[in-house]
């Protein structure tokens, strides 16, 4: 027996095998992880609703595959769209807003460069769809209270109640209610101005929003509200930490803003990182848009010792982590031009998703935060963008 031969050999069959049961389990990973997206058109002519009407709320796997539509038949009627909102804290349902606007209120906002919102021209409402099953459920439909209903979420340590916000009259308000939609309660007396943000801490005994470009916290039902007191006129888009002892938002001035942080009584508020003359939005569109983008804001790690954000380096706009003494850590260098959007650290804090502009078409990308590893979920053509992602949790 030449044992010369046969030990490469086995020592060959030996390597196969340990790279089968080292590459399939990563494989595997891949596959099971999902996001959610929505995909829509950037370049058709007639401005932002023509571009707008075509979104459609999307799943894919982190290897790209198993890419589908959810709830595709609520975009039947002209001037539907759907857009992925978020996941139920089992990661078997998805928020899916889905939006109705009249052409001819389109067409007067393109002209007059502003919104107008009213029950007649505009309906979006936040439903909770079963990915596996399609099966869906309205709550923001029940007991109406607005034709405008968003930032739909599940109230931490209680899983049959749900936050959302109402626009009532031009003022937007922070609800809470069941699962079901029933005994909806507004958690303020009285108008409340331009709200948005609207999220409770994890431990379920706060909230946080912004009222005017301001931000606030206060308690669970919204009683005790205290203003972040940051001396600055734009404060926009209150998240909480993990541990709920702090809140992350951006303050400063309009399209120069820079992530800040506060403790959750409103006290101690500083600014944490600059983003270098990033305006903080993003452009969605090929087209002129009198909206003039998305919100670009940062957001926590998992672990809520530090936070992820965009900054502009040069002439493309870079993503950077700071950890809460102020240490930033620039994570991409990327090449002239290239715009990365709306990071979103997944459930085990192993991977970091958001928007890449890559070679003019918005894509999501994967970044693996141990390696450095990058994967391109999206291969979308010109003229498609893919926006806000959000991952799936594990079941």
């Amino acid at each position: 027996m030449n044992f010369q031969v046969l030990f490469p050999r086995a020592l060959r069959c030996l390597s196969a095998w340990i790279l089968f049961w080292v590459i399939c389990p990563m494989l595997a990973a891949q596959h099971s992880a999902e996001l959610g997206f929505t995909v829509l058109r950037t370049n058709l002519p007639g401005g932002r609703h023509a571009n707008t009407r075509t979104m459609r709320a999307m799943v894919v796997s982190l290897d790209g595959t198993r890419q589908r539509e959810i709830a595709a038949d609520l975009t039947i009627k002209p001037d539907t769209w759907t857009q992925f909102a978020g996941w139920s804290p089992d990661g078997t349902r998805a928020i899916i807003l889905s939006g109705w606007h009249s052409p001819e209120n389109a067409a007067w906002e393109e002209e007059h460069k502003t919104f107008r919102f009213d029950a007649k021209t505009r309906l979006v409402d936040s439903l909770l769809v079963d990915v596996e099953t399609g099966k869906r459920d309205n709550p923001t439909a029940v007991n109406r209270v607005s034709f405008y209903n968003t930032g739909l979420f599940y109230w931490p340590k209680e899983p049959n109640r749900l936050g959302f916000t109402a626009l009532i009259h031009g003022e937007s308000h922070p609800y809470r209610m069941d699962l079901n939609g029933a005994n909806k309660v507004d958690l303020t007396s009285g108008a409340m101005g331009f709200t948005y943000g609207f999220s409770s801490s994890p431990d379920g005994k706060r909230v946080a929003y912004h009222k005017d470009y301001q931000v606030y916290v206060a308690d669970a039902d919204g009683s005790h509200a205290t203003q972040v007191k940051t001396g600055n006129p734009f404060n926009f888009g209150p998240t909480w930490s993990a541990d709920s002892r702090w809140v992350l938002f951006v303050s400063g001035e309009h399209h120069n803003c820079h992530p800040h942080v506060a403790k959750a009584d409103g006290t101690g508020q500083r600014k944490l990182a600059d983003r270098g003359g990033h305006r903080g939005v993003i452009q969605f569109l090929d087209v002129p848009d009198f909206h003039d983008g998305s919100s670009d804001t940062p957001c926590w790690a998992v672990d809520g010792h530090s936070v992820f954000y965009t900054a502009q380096v040069g002439e493309s706009i870079e993503l950077f982590r700071c950890a809460l003494d102020g240490k930033p850590e620039r994570l991409t260098t990327s090449s002239t031009g290239t715009l990365h959007y709306h990071p979103t650290p997944s459930a085990d804090g192993k991977w970091l998703a958001y928007g890449s502009r890559l070679d003019g078409v918005r894509q999501i990308i994967a970044r693996e935060l141990a390696t450095g590893r990058e994967i391109q979920v999206t291969h979308l053509k010109a003229g498609t963008g893919a926006m806000w992602p959000h991952w799936r949790p594990a079941p």
